[in-house]
């Protein structure tokens, strides 16, 4: 094989394990229709959000659960310990109260893979500079 053909196929090999990547990590404007059906009842994200019957979600990635200062937490929130990672969000997401016992979030959780990665994408373009 000569080198040219070599490069195409690392090129077209390369390109299509990022795309699957990037497909993988969700799509933010599918999570963000997402977020305002099923999420938006309870929660605000963006510029103006405001705790309403549940925090608002900005910079969720990575903040420590119970911890934002305008909402009430339940006591199991607030002594959880958890960390809000990607992967433990997207659990949350699918049973919330596998992943805190007497979380009072009244949500039965998202068993499709895709719209919870959907609305992790979404989630993340709401993160501090």
């Amino acid at each position: 094989m000569n080198k040219a053909a070599v490069m195409s196929l690392v090129l077209v090999l390369g390109t299509s394990l990022l795309g699957a990547q990037a497909q993988a990590q969700g799509d933010a404007e599918a999570g963000g229709k997402l977020f305002k059906r099923v999420c938006g009842g309870c929660h605000q994200i963006g510029e103006s959000a405001r705790a309403s019957f549940g925090p608002q979600l900005n910079g969720i990635v990575g903040r420590l659960a119970g911890t934002t200062t305008d909402y009430q937490y339940s006591d199991a929130m607030k002594t959880s310990g958890v960390v809000w990672t990607r992967e433990k969000l997207a659990q949350y997401i699918e049973a919330p109260k596998s992943v805190v016992s007497g979380t009072r979030m009244i949500f039965w959780g998202i068993s499709d893979q895709e719209k919870i990665d959907d609305l992790l994408a979404y989630l993340q373009t709401f993160q501090a500079p």
